[in-house]
């Protein structure tokens, strides 16, 4: 292949002191106390063939007060932003309002992290309801639970079937401890149902740290793609998490590598294809 496919990158971060404090990032060193922007997430970027975004959420101490800021920087001419993903908490009882103050042109979806919380929170009534009500809006909710929280997620999805999920980080694997089952077995559950899509992303911050490569995530890869199959497949960057381990232009290299081999037909769908359409960018 001669060209180079454009990516659409479902899972960019900004971390912006500006906005407050990100106390999740003070145990990583690599983002402790550091600025992560839009200026430098672009020079990251540059030659590996990434040409649009989804924002994802990145949880400041102060949640509220991102969407309205990333909304700012993707309405701004020429941006890279082409959707948003903002944080949300379905268990409040202002869930409501929460959809109207984020709301723009660009929200394509919702987050709530859910492996920092008791694995009850995303089994009340409450939530559950909100998040069918995200559905009727038009909005997809990306899934981040840890490996052995993938059951509890799994019924989430079972609950609200009408809601467009996307599996975060390809389940949160046990890379580093080389350890694929259960997790193979929950993969194949989620992939069952059709409301789900994973998102290949993230995978790299789960291996050791001399054994970030092509090699060491193919199988955990290999296996995403054969559960959920090409339809159901997204590419995210993990951007600036990724650079725990490695670089976003490694990352891009890895993957491309990966699927080098597959028509060209699969790997527009896995690059850019499945996003515009799950997300509706």
């Amino acid at each position: 292949m001669s060209h180079l496919i454009p990516i659409t990158d479902t899972h960019q971060h900004l971390i912006d002191p500006a906005l407050g404090v990100y106390s999740w990032a003070g145990g990583i060193p690599q983002l402790a106390g550091r600025s992560f922007d839009l200026d430098a997430y672009q020079k990251a970027i540059g030659g590996t063939g990434v040409t649009r975004t989804i924002f994802m959420e990145t949880t400041p101490d102060d949640w509220r007060a991102e969407t309205p800021h990333i909304h700012q920087l993707a309405a701004r001419p020429g941006s890279i932003i082409q959707g948003v993903i903002s944080n949300c908490h379905p268990e409040d009882d202002d869930f409501a309002l929460q959809l109207d103050a984020f709301a723009g042109p660009k929200l394509a979806g919702l987050r709530r992290i859910c492996h920092v919380d008791p694995d009850d929170l995303s089994r009340s009534p409450k939530f559950r309801e909100n998040l069918r009500l995200a559905a009727h809006r038009g909005l997809t909710f990306d899934l981040c639970f840890l490996e052995r929280q993938l059951p509890v997620a799994l019924e989430l999805v079972r609950a609200c079937p009408e809601t467009s999920f996307i599996l975060d980080h390809c389940g949160v694997p046990d890379i580093a401890g080389g350890r694929m089952d259960p997790w193979r077995a929950h993969i194949r559950d989620l992939a069952s149902e059709p409301n789900v899509a994973c998102k290949i992303s993230g995978v790299l911050a789960y291996t050791k740290p001399d054994e970030a490569s092509a090699g060491t995530v193919r199988p955990w890869i290999e296996h995403c793609i054969e559960s959920f199959g090409w339809d159901r497949v997204v590419w995210g960057s993990d951007w600036p998490l990724v650079t725990m381990h490695s670089t976003l232009r490694d990352w891009v290299s890895i993957t491309r590598d990966l699927v080098k081999h597959e028509p060209e037909e699969n790997q527009r769908k896995l690059f850019h294809q499945n996003a515009e359409r799950i997300y509706g960018i």
